[in-house]
């Protein structure tokens, strides 16, 4: 029996184990067919990812994580991941209230709030690009906020082409082999933005995504839309809180904050992962 935690940020939902032991990396060799398998919904436990927290070599953090999407790829970054770990990593008694850890893209800092809030400091977004129209698509604004976003803004997000036009921005060849996240905001007005994501990994919609919430709001602001800080509002009206320094050419300092919810705690199976 394998025991993990399932958590939520915002409604994007993650299995989360202490895997400091290394005894998944060691026991499960095709660990992508294992994760695809424990994140199906119905059959087994179901989730956006998995989260495997892990030692580290170095005394700069206090943990690393290995990252996996639904799909068993292997994720850079994930803001409403980062909110959860942070917050089951101090309950196990890893860190403290100020965690620090090692991702694919780099250390994320985090402090826990209160006992479900929790705000992440994220690493300086790159490859800005305010105003980008790959062929055949809708004008919008691209960012890496530890992942690739497109962002389009549009009038209504509840009735937006999330499938037809994620689906065929997700795999333009405007943004290479591994493609981008796909980001539809609404702005209501200078301090809110209502967002829907089709998400990379999951190829599909989620219930919320911390990095595109952080891409949506720096591409609302650089077109001029919203002020700081920036209140992104997922489909389940979860509420994720953006901020940001801009200096007139560059993004920094950015966190996010919002809540990290724990839904229970439980043991796989062997019928969970039997693939």
């Amino acid at each position: 029996m394998i025991e993990f935690y399932k958590a939520n940020g915002a409604g994007n939902d993650f299995i989360i184990i202490d895997d400091r032991d290394k005894k998944i990396e060691n026991e499960f060799k095709n660990i992508s067919k294992w994760v695809e398998k424990i994140c199906e919904r119905r059959f087994s436990v179901g989730a956006d990812g998995v989260i495997l927290i892990q030692n580290d070599s170095c005394d700069d953090v206090d943990f690393r994580w290995k990252f996996y999407n639904s799909d068993g790829s292997e994720a850079e970054m994930c803001g409403n991941g980062a909110r959860c770990v942070s917050r089951i990593a101090y309950e196990l008694g890893i860190t403290g209230k100020k965690p620090a850890f090692r991702t694919k893209a780099g250390i994320i800092k985090a402090e826990i709030l209160d006992r479900d809030r929790v705000k992440v400091h994220m690493i300086d977004p790159k490859n800005l690009k305010s105003v980008v129209s790959p062929e055949g698509m809708p004008k919008g604004g691209f960012v890496d906020s530890g992942v690739p976003h497109m962002v389009y803004p549009v009038e209504n997000v509840a009735q937006c082409d999330l499938m037809g036009i994620g689906v065929k921005t997700r795999y333009h060849s405007f943004f290479g082999p591994n493609g981008t996240n796909v980001d539809f905001i609404e702005i209501p007005d200078r301090h809110n933005i209502k967002m829907r994501t089709y998400e990379r990994g999951v190829e599909g919609e989620t219930l919320a995504c911390g990095t595109g919430a952080v891409a949506s709001a720096l591409i609302a602001f650089a077109h001029g839309l919203v002020e700081r800080p920036v209140k992104v509002h997922t489909i389940t009206d979860k509420e994720l809180i953006i901020d940001f320094e801009y200096d007139g050419k560059k993004f920094s300092s950015v966190s996010m904050e919002g809540e990290a919810s724990v839904s229970y705690r439980g043991y796989l199976m062997a019928d969970a992962y039997t693939l």
